[in-house]
């Protein structure tokens, strides 16, 4: 029988037990997505890594309305881009991008984000128990920071997120396509307005740039906006929940911040994830592991597997703050790496860093198996987390 993704889970940290039992088997698997296509899921470390960064597979198809789905998503759903120019639009994009994500940009940018991290988890003590970790800090902080780094006011925060959410939405194509209109649109007005009111953010400064015309520059901005935001709220809520649960792993990060750093990778790379990971589409017949290929075969890069295949990370099902895990995949790898990384670290670490002196005595107000994930939209995250202190 064919395996059906997603993974099932009995609680937001569980490494699926199916998906466990697939990779001790092999790293290759034939599988079907969420809306029913063939996919390979690929689950093996080395196999997985070394894709990311093949240029045998792309994000885009020779034909793109036959091509097999992960999901329902018109975001992440099915191929990108044009099959013909992918890897030279990819390299333009990255170079427009590139510098505003400089490592001088983001050392200037950590003294800000320490100063709202703490803003925050000042309102979080003046709240009444339980409180919502979730709202309070993971999902307000990435918000915060990206909003200042684009130009994008804040107050526009409740419209923008409700878009993002919809155009994440893995069940149903046509709120993903209008939620997706409703960011270029919005995109398109906030290039309007940095075109006669300029100021110090991206945003103004690709407006300053003579290549990109002014719809490119609203849809990477919107983009900007959805990937600097969606996930490092999940990431945030859910290495919470990880140092939560682990009160060993807590007390060794009060009793030594310095690991903090080390920590973050370990968070990154801990969770359990059965969504089937990153999508890509073969450019031509090849071989994976022993496995033939055929050229415009769907083929799902499971980087949550591949971060726990216990020959790359021994024990990988423990979280251990001690561990040298800065190999993980959860940025990608190679040409394809996320390029928000480095802003992602320095939220989670200032966010960590300050969280746990803060609340030195935190600790879940309802059994981990009472959380609850969401299973509608692409990055999936928690719903909420009830903490006390």
């Amino acid at each position: 029988m064919t395996v059906r993704l997603p993974f099932a889970q009995s609680h937001p940290l569980q490494v699926p037990p199916l998906q466990r039992q697939l990779q001790a088997q092999a790293p290759v698997h034939r599988v079907r997505t969420q809306v029913g296509d063939d996919a390979w899921l690929v689950t093996g470390y080395e196999e997985v890594r070394g894709l990311l960064d093949d240029d045998r597979l792309g994000r885009s198809h020779a034909h793109p309305g036959t091509a097999a789905r992960s999901g329902a998503s018109a975001l992440f759903g099915g191929p990108l881009g044009n099959y013909a120019t992918e890897k030279a639009d990819h390299r333009r994009m990255r170079a427009l991008l590139q510098p505003h994500f400089s490592p001088a940009r983001m050392r200037a940018l950590r003294r800000r984000v320490e100063t709202l991290t703490a803003e925050l988890l000042d309102d979080l003590a003046r709240q009444a128990q339980p409180a919502d970790l979730h709202t309070a800090v993971a999902l307000p902080l990435p918000i915060l920071v990206i909003c200042e780094l684009l130009g994008v006011p804040y107050a526009d925060r409740t419209r923008f997120r409700a878009w993002t959410r919809a155009a994440a939405d893995i069940r149903d194509r046509t709120r993903s396509e209008n939620g997706i209109g409703e960011l270029f649109g919005y995109g398109k007005e906030l290039v309007a307005r940095k075109r006669s009111e300029p100021a110090d953010d991206i945003i103004s400064r690709l407006c300053q740039d003579d290549t990109p015309a002014d719809d490119e520059i609203a849809m990477l901005s919107m983009a900007l906006l959805f990937a600097g935001h969606e996930t490092t709220v999940v990431q945030l809520g859910l290495g919470a929940l990880l140092l939560l649960t682990h009160p060993g792993q807590w007390k060794a990060l009060l009793a030594d911040p310095a690991l903090i750093p080390g920590a973050v990778e370990e968070i990154l790379r801990a969770p359990g994830k059965g969504g089937g990971g990153i999508p890509r589409y073969a450019r031509t017949d090849l071989e994976i592991a022993g496995v033939a290929i055929k050229a415009g075969d769907l083929v799902m890069l499971d980087t949550g597997a591949a971060n726990h295949d216990p020959t790359a990370f021994p024990a990988p099902d423990e979280l251990d703050v001690t561990r040298q895990a800065s190999g993980h995949l959860a940025f990608g790898h190679g040409a394809r790496y996320c390029i928000g990384a480095p802003l992602a670290r320095i939220e989670l670490r200032s966010a960590f860093a300050q969280l746990l002196p803060r609340f030195p005595r935190m600790r879940l107000a309802v059994p981990v198996e009472e959380l609850r994930v969401r299973g509608d939209v692409l990055t999936g995250g928690l719903v909420a987390l009830p903490v006390r202190w």
